[in-house]
C-alpha cells in the first residue's frame, strides 16, 4: 500500500516525525537547547554510550569498569586513590568495583613498591587480553560514531572537550 507523500513543512518548522506505530507527532522547537554545551555534549555522549553498552556487553564491562580496567592496564601498580582522582570516582564506589574485577580474575593487588601502606593494582594476563579486545572494540565504535568528522576534526573535538573538564 502506497502512502501519500507528506506535504512540505511550514516555513520555520521541522517535518512531523513518525513514531514506530506509524502515527505522526508534531515537532518541538529545541533551538535554544542546541545552543547549550551541556545539552550537545550529553546528546553526543548518549549516542556513543548506547552503542558502547551493546558492543562491550560480551566483555562484561560497563563504562566505569572499562575506564578502571583501561587505567590499570596502562598504569600497572596504580593505587585506588589515583584511580579515584584521575577518573573522578568516589572511593566507596570503587571498592566494590575493584572486588568484582578481582573476583573475575582480571586484576590483582600487589604491595606498592614505594609506599608500604598502599596497594598497587595490576591487570592479570586474563585482564590484559580482555582489554586488548575491549579497547579495539571501543576504538572501532568511536570511529564509527564519529564517521562524519575528519581525523583533524575528531582530534580538535577531543582537545576542546578535555579543556572543559581537565
Amino acid at each position: 500500500m502506497m502512502q501519500a507523500p507528506m506535504p512540505p513543512p511550514k516555513k520555520g518548522r521541522a517535518p512531523k516525525a513518525e513514531l514506530a506505530s506509524g502515527s505522526a507527532i508534531d515537532p518541538v522547537d529545541t533551538t535554544y537547547l542546541k545552543t547549550l554545551m551541556g545539552y550537545n555534549a550529553r546528546r553526543a555522549a548518549l549516542s556513543i554510550i548506547e552503542l558502547f553498552l551493546e558492543r562491550l556487553a560480551p566483555y562484561g564491562l560497563k563504562p566505569v569498569d572499562f575506564s578502571v580496567m583501561s587505567t590499570i592496564c596502562h598504569n600497572p601498580g596504580v593505587t585506588s586513590r589515583q584511580l579515584c582522582s584521575s577518573l573522578n570516582l568516589l572511593p566507596p564506589n570503587l571498592v566494590g568495583l575493584i572486588q568484582s574485577l578481582e573476583s573475575r580474575g582480571l586484576i590483582e593487588r600487589k604491595p606498592h613498591p614505594h609506599d608500604g601502606r598502599a596497594v598497587g593494582l595490576h591487570a592479570t594476563p586474563k585482564g590484559q587480553a580482555l582489554m586488548v579486545q575491549a579497547e579495539q572494540t571501543a576504538t572501532e565504535l568511536e570511529l564509527e560514531k564519529t564517521a562524519k568528522l575528519t581525523p583533524a576534526q575528531r582530534k580538535t573535538l577531543l582537545a576542546l572537550l578535555q579543556k572543559i573538564y581537565l
